[in-house]
């Protein structure tokens, strides 16, 4: 049996470097040969050192334990700069240890206190934009001797507004607009660059280029300048030398700065550059006082460029202009490849559909939904006769067609290739099924998060807003944990959250939040987003770091709700007059064309702090709690009274009767045992009446299908999402969509386009339906009770539309799959059981159905433990039965 530790990782993330955690937990894998049953730790030993294959750091010595994931750092306190090799070694469950060590990994610290920037100061140009005047973007210099050899380097660096470094004119990293979007106000991230190898003993030059981004740029709806009147650097160089001394470069003025081609660059207006223009050296750098805000590190993903993609067909021809097709809704930019006289300038437009629809293979493009996002880019030629290429560096749009005015002659495929940006997060699972249709929306589904995990989730990528919306954020969340490994991401996310609470325990509508635009408070399903994220990464993940870092967040945030609440009830009527109401189920169909639906707020609003204090309470109780776990399970009895009282009749009705409150009143367990067969039978009987089409917005469609699953319709959830006409998940699907939309009728032929002011083609919310598909119809979940997949829970739920599904998933302890397929006598379903884990096993056995296991029965057969007739308990392996 082959049995050792791999895939070490620090914080969930391989060789972090510049970290600034001050316990890292350590984490790691076991290897296993495919289909071997029973592979599981016993015990572990760790250890660390300053090199490879050292223990002068700490040594665990033998810990007789099973876990393998987010394992404390046991040895001392870790100082600035930091690097620490580590390696492990595990033991079976018969104690027999593994053969050898694991490769050793690293990680490296950052700069742990402020005096360890050795006094860099922030600098910039003397240009000032207005608030809806760009300037142009400065370009910092600064030139070195190193007259020693070189044994490591380290550039840290950070800007308000965004950067690129280069070192003797090599980009510095593979990272994208950074340092990202904080809270400016409180705080902003640095990065840790390796740049050994782009030094050498001589002269050196380290230029960094800065762009507006989104502490100087347009934000939301807002003009310009909402934390920063300019674009800022703060970076500090350290040379190591082989003798121990050092050689400091650090910001000051010694820079120079210089203007250029980069006329102006804005996130949501586009970027302009003429390539005629020389840099000019307008003298030193400014120096600016230090902002009184936080400088952290990384700790997570970047935004990176991840994939090429090139023309679906050949440029078409409309009006003066070249049109260019990329075959799907992607966010980035494009990179140009042109000939031309010198002078010559290119107008670059963007935009997601063409206005004769999404159907469309001609005609102009549509871009009266980017509202005041001018979306566009412009790049003037310098004549140069082998031929120049553009590709813009401080801006992104969201976009599948590209518009070229302007251009010399005749372009072709090559003219143009676009490149993807999101947040690099490792792929972890996919979801397959006999229906092509449905393959699509999973598709659709996993490119709307990426275009929209551009450093923080936003709820669009192409018009004037991509922020992160709160609502968008917790319904989709544990979709997005299945796709990609997340957690650093909404590790992140939450931060910003933190930032952004209100002085009462308000959490807003979009976090980073800048006031002015939105109220403080966020209202019902998007403030709770406080609470649904960090539950919902606990147990994708078995994270509890999370969970602690926010728990004062969340408590803060719950009390704020109960300390508005009259009698239990939040959003009580006349509550208006002194609080924000909510958006209600945001674009639902039962409200006679209202955005916020029929469903009242009120009673949306009172549900979710009954919901609220219920998963509050259970965190309470995971960190050992007791008292506060008490307590706010008290709050949820008290408020769910409160909700029976006002809402629900004896007979089950919930009064008003809509989609969105019969689902969420199942879903937060605030219907009695007794009259939830009657409320979910109402759901259905509107489904049906409807002719099997749903009435939910964001609040209730993100659970519609998971309730209707647990009150035994399966069929009615089947009926939504095999649906084809609008309102359906398949319905954008069958009009060419690559994403998911915003509103369920986006466009339709009678009507064309729906309200350009709210009509974004890249919108993640539906695609919450996501989780539903992996964890109710592959059966792939885990148990709350062993999260991160320590114990799974396998369980489908067999659509008599489908004849075979499958989910993978990369969990913390390895893959893992279920796979059910319909063959001619029987249902085939085969399972993967990670290392180190157990599952739950439901066998969708129907009446006197016989299982076997590999041809076994199932007494016989080897990791098999049964529970009950239909319910197994299996150790870890490989697994094929057959149900006939």
């Amino acid at each position: 049996m082959s049995f050792s530790a791999f895939d070490l990782r620090c914080e969930s993330q391989v060789d972090p470097l510049g970290c600034d955690f001050a316990l890292p937990r350590l984490s790691w894998k076991l290897s296993a040969e495919k289909g071997e049953r029973g592979t599981c730790q016993s015990a572990y030993r760790i250890q660390a050192g300053s090199l490879p294959g050292l223990a002068d750091l700490w040594d665990s010595e033998k810990v007789q334990s099973d876990q393998s994931v987010f394992i404390p750092w046991g040895g001392p306190k870790l100082l600035s700069r930091q690097r620490v090799y580590w390696r492990v070694k595990v033991w079976d469950s018969g104690d027999k240890p593994s053969k050898k060590w694991s490769d050793d990994a690293f990680f490296e610290l950052g700069l742990l206190k402020p005096a360890d920037w050795r006094s860099a100061k922030w600098i910039g140009g003397p240009l000032v934009g207005g608030p809806h005047t760009s300037i142009p973007l400065p370009r910092l210099s600064r030139t070195f001797t190193l007259s020693k050899p070189i044994a490591s380097a380290r550039l840290y660096v950070t800007a308000l507004g965004v950067y690129e470094a280069s070192l003797n004119g090599q980009k510095v990293g593979e990272a994208e607009l950074s340092p990202g979007w904080t809270s400016y106000f409180s705080r902003v991230r640095y990065q840790t660059r390796d740049v050994t190898k782009l030094l050498h003993e001589g002269e050196n030059a380290l230029v960094a280029e800065l762009g507006d981004g989104w502490a100087v740029g347009h934000i939301g709806w807002r003009e310009r300048g909402t934390y920063a009147e300019r674009p800022k650097l703060l970076a500090l160089l350290i040379v190591a030398h082989p003798d121990g001394s050092e050689t400091l470069v650090r910001s000051d003025n010694k820079w120079q700065v210089s203007y250029g081609p980069r006329l102006a660059a804005d996130l949501l207006m586009g970027e302009h550059y003429d390539a005629r223009l020389p840099w000019t050296s307008l003298g030193a750098a400014s120096v600016f006082p230090a902002p009184e805000l936080k400088l952290d590190a990384q700790n997570g993903p970047e935004v990176k460029v991840t994939e090429i993609l090139k023309p679906v067909r050949k440029p078409y021809r409309h009006g003066g202009s070249w049109i260019f097709d990329l075959g799907i809704n992607l966010v980035g930019r494009i990179k140009l490849t042109v000939k031309g006289e010198a002078g010559t300038t290119i107008k670059l437009r963007y935009a997601e559909v063409l206005e004769k629809g999404p159907l469309a293979t001609d005609g102009p493009i549509y871009t009266t939904n980017l509202r005041a996002a001018v979306n566009t880019d412009y790049y003037t030629l310098s004549g140069e006769s082998s031929g120049e290429v553009f590709e813009s560096k401080f801006t992104f749009h969201g976009f599948r067609y590209v518009e070229l005015s302007g251009f010399p002659g005749e372009p072709t495929e090559k003219t143009i290739e676009g490149l993807v940006l999101h947040s690099e997060c490792d792929k972890t699972g996919d979801f397959e099924c006999s229906d092509p249709l449905i393959n699509q929306l999973q598709k659709n589904i996993d490119w709307g998060w990426r275009g929209n995990s551009l450093d923080v989730p936003t709820d669009c990528p192409q018009r004037d807003e991509r922020l992160g919306w709160t609502g968008d954020a917790q319904v989709f969340c544990r979709t997005s944990c299945f796709l990609r490994e997340t957690g650093p991401f909404w590790h992140k996310w939450m931060g910003d959250l933190r930032d952004s609470q209100g002085p009462n325990g308000e959490l807003p509508p979009v976090a980073p939040f800048f006031s002015g635009a939105l109220p403080q408070d966020g209202g019902a399903a998007w403030a709770d987003a406080g609470v649904i994220v960090p539950w919902t990464i606990y147990l994708a993940y078995g994270d509890q770091k999370i969970l602690t870092d926010n728990y004062d967040l969340m408590k803060r945030f719950v009390n704020f709700w109960i300390s508005t609440a009259k009698e239990n009830l939040r959003c009580y009527p006349g509550y208006e007059k002194q609080g924000w109401m909510g958006f209600g189920d945001w674009l639902a169909l039962d409200g006679s064309g209202k955005t916020d639906g029929g469903t009242p707020k009120e009673l949306i609003a009172t549900a979710y702090l009954a919901y609220s204090a219920k998963l509050f309470s259970k965190i309470a109780d995971v960190l050992g709690k007791n008292s506060d776990a008490r307590k706010y399970q008290s709050v949820f009895e008290k408020t769910k009274a409160a909700f029976l009282k006002r809402y629900v009749s004896p007979e089950g009705f919930i009064a008003p009767m809509t989609q969105t409150a019969g689902v969420i009143a199942l879903h937060f367990e605030l219907i009695p045992e007794s009259l939830r067969p009657k409320v979910a039978e109402w759901v259905v009987r509107d489904i049906e009446s409807r002719g099997g089409k749903t009435t939910c917005g964001f609040v209730g469609s993100s659970y519609q299908p998971h309730v209707l699953t647990e009150v035994g319709a399966l069929g009615a959830a089947e009926t939504l999402l095999f649906q084809k006409g609008w309102p359906s998940y398949l319905y954008a699907v069958t009009m060419g969509a690559t994403t998911i939309w915003e509103r369920w009728d986006g466009w339709t032929p009678e009507k064309g386009f729906q309200d350009a002011g709210m009509n974004s083609f890249n919108h993640y919310a539906y695609g919450a339906v996501g989780s539903w598909l992996y964890e109710k119809i592959a059966g792939l979940d885990t148990d709350e009770a062993a999260p991160g997949y320590k114990k799974l829970i396998l369980r489908p739920r067999i659509l008599d539309g489908l004849t075979h599904a499958r989910a993978t998933l990369q969990t913390p302890y390895g893959a893992a799959e279920s796979h059910w397929e319909k063959k001619k006598k029987a249902l085939v379903w085969k399972i993967t059981v990670p290392p180190n884990t157990t599952a739950r096993v439901y066998l969708p056995v129907q009446g006197d159905q016989k299982v076997t296991e590999s041809g076994k029965s199932l007494d016989k057969s080897v990791g098999v433990h049964s529970l009950s007739e239909n319910s197994l308990e299996l150790i870890s392996g490989t697994y094929e039965f057959e149900i006939k």
